[in-house]
């Protein structure tokens, strides 16, 4: 037999309507959270991945020319270096 009690409904929507409110809460809480980490990390000159990785690839295509540079004067010094007379 199922009875109806007034009080069990009332809990239960106030329980209902209590969780609806801590969940608007967290979600509130949450985006307050991550503004206030994105207006941190903006203020702190942080680069992001993708100038960073773009700056690595500059540099290593410095290094690597660097080299190539570096051969090409050593090839010419020996050419133009005197031979010695025996």
């Amino acid at each position: 037999m199922q009875t109806n009690n007034k009080f069990f409904d009332d809990m239960s929507k106030v329980m209902t309507n209590a969780m609806g409110v801590a969940q608007g809460a967290k979600e509130e809480a949450e985006t307050a959270m991550k503004s206030w980490v994105d207006r941190w990390l903006a203020d702190r000159d942080f680069v992001t991945r993708e100038e960073f990785d773009a700056v690595k690839a500059m540099a290593q295509k410095a290094r690597e020319e660097n080299g190539q540079l570096l051969k090409r004067l050593d090839s010419l010094e020996t050419k133009k270096a005197p031979k010695s007379k025996k």
